[in-house]
């Protein structure tokens, strides 16, 4: 999956070779959640995934700690990682918390966007709006990157990693409780937030992305039918974008 491997003197792979193997496995297993291949509660055993990556356990450990800290993955003592299952309770919250964000999002952005980050914005649409026919894994992970990429055009380096980390738990939430829902309105409901921060017309921009995050929020229901994903199958066709 890697490639030809640096070598230290040792004849071990270098700190930086383990590394960047570790960033790989941290991003496709991310990407995995994110995309609800690995749905809430999916157990992430060490060895399977080393096997299918093609890296060493420690490789592996090392990108679970960091999915861990983003509270997308639990790590249980003896036990070892799974999927985090957010509760109602949590899920509450952390909506909570997101619509305080986005709202400070909304509020930085019209006075700053300009002409340039609207192209960026609206060239994000078109991606998701070309995977609106995916019905899948492709749209939803753009969905929540449209509302990670308003957060990076603010410049703050600290309120980007905070909704960035949002969003993320947003999605894990969304995989354990969500009915479903046309992707169609999303990408409707984007469009309507760029409009509105052009207008430079903060209150009516802030209701607007209220009133998507609300809509986001009401699409979450509890669903005890969804199945466990073949946890091989998942890891084999992420191994690939490797």
């Amino acid at each position: 999956m890697f490639g030809r491997s640096s070598i230290g003197p040792s004849g071990e792979a270098t700190l930086s070779e383990k590394s960047s193997r570790s960033d790989i496995v941290y991003r496709l297993l991310r990407q995995a959640i994110l995309e609800q291949a690995l749905r809430p509660g999916t157990k992430l055993a060490e060895d399977t995934i080393a096997d299918h990556f093609k890296v060493s356990r420690t490789s592996v450990r090392a990108a679970l700690v960091r999915l861990n800290a983003e509270g997308i993955v639990d790590l249980r003592a003896n036990k070892g990682a799974c999927v985090a299952e957010p509760t109602l309770e949590e899920a509450r919250d952390i909506f909570a918390l997101r619509r305080m964000l986005e709202a400070e999002v909304i509020r930085r952005l019209v006075a700053d966007l300009d002409s340039a980050d609207v192209k960026r914005l609206e060239q994000h649409v078109k991606q998701e709006e070309a995977a609106l026919s995916d019905h899948g894994p492709l749209s939803i992970r753009l969905a929540g990157e449209f509302h990670i990429l308003l957060a990076e055009l603010t410049g703050s380096q600290a309120l980007a990693r905070f909704v960035r980390e949002i969003v993320s738990r947003c999605s894990l939430i969304l995989a354990r409780f969500a009915r479903l829902h046309s992707p169609e309105c999303a990408v409707d409901e984007h469009v309507q937030i760029i409009r509105a921060l052009q207008s430079r017309d903060t209150a009516t921009a802030e209701r607007i992305m209220l009133e998507h995050l609300h809509a986001v929020e009401l699409r979450a229901e509890l669903d005890i039918d969804k199945t466990e994903p073949d946890i091989s199958a998942v890891l084999q066709r992420y191994a690939r974008k490797g």
